[in-house]
């Protein structure tokens, strides 16, 4: 394994329920040399791509589970000329969603972090049995070198207590492990250290800066932070708290999975389906890619129009609350695909906020960019950004620090 930084590389792994993501990039500076995804894991018939650079291969063919995946991905490394080799990987970084109360930074993985990870499957039975397989898979190919878990959940295990715990019945609580984790906790914490290290580069004082992070993709989420520390997350014990989402509902009256029983006659699954999978946008207007949403409110369609109102009144409700949990609010950050990319959803929501100190420039508001930019006007008393995330780069970097910590 080399030691020079310039040249250590990491491979990321994102093992999902039907997919496993990848990619191999430098932590030093985040070149990405490649990256890919294998789909539909676990079917007859799934399949698989990588690029690097101007090289492509694509695969199909059976996947059966995430330890073929494994082996799909290597042979598609072979075919863009790049080598999974021990002696230019510094360590495999493992993305698992749901490392419980336990795990509040990356760890090495060992037999008993195996199976934590697993035994925490019960709270994201989609996410950590996949992460486990995919881990296996990754150990069996690349054995001899360190293997980091990543969790989605870790920078939110700062959480004040009263932030972290349901109004439950404290023996059913502590029995079942319900409490607030949060999720896309990699992301939130990326983006609130990359604001305060620009801020710090202006010779800010940012001990005690008051951050949201609105993590605005298909899963969407937001954060208030205080320093370096989480102090709120819209996400609860599984994704589906908090924001309205692609699919999701979000926040929504608990008794509603009665009435649909009592009412309907739907089962705990269906229910399950109908607001995770079957809500949110899509179940609202019948579209969750905001091009299109955007496009539709536009030409004066009613569904996407309500659809739309419906998830700024609930960003806007958030964003007063967190406002309120902070004590005040220094810099408020969107992020990740529809964070990042639509304008219309960062208008709509900051619009009639100056008695607030929120001033959006519409100029900068408008204008497309990847980079990290301010879409506040100089006269206004909170800082407004766009931040692009790369919870990928994070693992690596995570990860990277670990495994020099093992040797």
């Amino acid at each position: 394994m080399t030691d020079t930084a310039a040249d250590a590389r990491v491979l990321v792994i994102n093992s999902g329920s039907s997919s496993l993501k990848f990619q191999l990039l430098a932590p030093a500076d985040g070149t990405v040399d490649a990256a890919g995804i294998v789909e539909r894991v676990g079917q007859d018939q799934g399949t698989a791509s990588i690029t690097a650079g101007q090289k492509e291969s694509e695969f199909t063919g059976p996947v059966p589970d995430h330890v073929e995946a494994m082996r799909i991905v290597q042979r598609l490394f072979e075919d863009v000329d790049l080598a999974l080799s021990e002696d230019r990987i510094r360590a495999v970084g493992h993305r698992v969603v749901q490392g419980g109360a336990r795990y509040a930074e990356p760890v090495l993985i060992d037999e008993q972090v195996r199976w934590d990870i697993h035994d925490l499957g019960k709270l994201a039975p989609l996410h950590n049995y996949a992460a486990v397989e995919g881990i296996d898979g990754a150990q069996a190919l690349l054995p001899g070198v360190p293997h980091i878990a990543v969790f989605d959940t870790a920078f939110f295990t700062s959480l004040p207590e009263a932030a972290a715990n349901y109004a439950l019945n404290r023996e059913i609580a502590a029995e079942y492990k319900v409490r607030r984790y949060g999720a896309h906790g990699t992301s939130h914490q990326y983006v609130s250290a990359a604001v305060s290290a620009r801020l710090a580069a202006q010779g800010r004082d940012v001990e005690d800066l008051r951050q949201i992070v609105l993590h605005l993709g298909n899963g969407a989420s937001a954060s208030a932070v205080r320093g370096e520390t989480a102090v709120e997350t819209s996400m609860g014990l599984t994704p589906l708290e908090g924001l309205v989402m692609g699919t999701r509902t979000g926040d929504i009256d608990p008794t509603i999975y009665l009435h649909l029983h009592r009412r309907a006659g739907y089962g705990p699954a269906e229910i399950d389906d109908i607001l995770n999978k079957r809500s949110g946008m899509m179940g609202m207007c019948g579209m969750s890619d905001f091009r299109d949403i955007t496009a539709a409110v536009e030409a004066g369609d009613e569904a996407a129009t309500l659809a739309t109102d419906v998830y700024v009144h609930r960003l806007r409700k958030y964003l007063g609350s967190y406002t309120f949990v902070l004590g005040g609010l220094d810099v408020l950050t969107f992020t990740a695909g529809i964070g990042e990319n639509v304008p219309m959803v960062r208008e709509r929501l900051l619009s009639g906020l100056g008695e607030l100190g929120i001033e959006l420039d519409l100029e900068a508001n408008a204008a497309r960019s990847k980079e990290a930019r301010v879409i506040s006007t100089p006269d206004s008393r909170v800082l407004v950004m766009v931040v692009p995330t790369n919870e990928e780069l994070s693992i690596a970097q995570q990860a990277a620090a670990v495994a020099r910590e093992s040797v």
